[in-house]
């Protein structure tokens, strides 16, 4: 069971403040996925091998960002309910609480490098089923903190287990081993001469 740790945990500023609440994460949500390189991250995931169901590449920003807003707004709503609580018990639910949030957050946030700037799907693929296990468990702590603050984490939580299908799927697909899975085709009719396209593409649909 984790405890509150105040050395790992966002301060208590961020959570109090509506605003700062739903701006940091989706702050350092955007920040993460530039520094990647938004097209040499959809150009690899063009590219790899995947399972079905696989969404288009632009579906992935809009619902981050959705996501992050709403785990935001979770933690505000979880913090200013439960330590102006009366009950010892709930205060320190809310506080263990944000320290699991502050958690998942990096486990969130070191996905993307780990799968597209490393490209090392086996780490990348436990580190989204560590994030679902603790999301899952903050979850079930903030329900009993404040329902609005747990049912908001419910959209997350169904996202990450549809992307650590994905993410395992697509490991083992490409047999655990994201490199040089681009190949460069040679475009007469178009001026840049470069194109990419899936790996798995049959060459005779060209």
């Amino acid at each position: 069971m984790t405890t509150y740790i105040p050395s790992i945990t966002l301060p208590a500023s961020i959570f109090s403040n509506p605003a700062a609440s739903i701006l940091v994460p989706v702050g350092l949500g955007l920040g993460v996925g530039y520094s990647v390189s938004p097209k040499s991250t959809q150009k690899t995931y063009l590219a790899i091998k995947q399972p079905p169901y696989r969404p288009p590449p632009q579906v992935f920003g809009p619902t981050w960002t959705t996501l992050y807003a709403l785990m935001g707004y979770a933690a505000y709503r979880a913090w200013t309910t439960g330590t102006t609580s009366i009950s010892p018990q709930t205060v320190q639910l809310t506080k263990q609480g944000a320290t699991l949030f502050t958690i998942q957050l990096g486990l969130n946030l070191i996905w993307m490098p780990l799968f597209f700037g490393l490209k090392r799907p086996i780490e990348a693929t436990a580190d989204i089923m560590l994030l679902t296990g603790v999301t899952g468990y903050l979850t079930y702590i903030w329900s009993q903190v404040d329902s609005v603050a747990s049912w908001c984490m419910v959209p997350y939580l169904g996202w990450l287990g549809f992307a650590t299908y994905l993410s395992a799927g697509t490991g083992y697909l490409n047999n655990w081993n994201l490199a040089d899975k681009e190949r460069q085709n040679i475009s007469s009719d178009r001026g840049s001469g470069l194109d990419k396209d899936y790996v798995n593409k049959d060459p005779k649909q060209e």
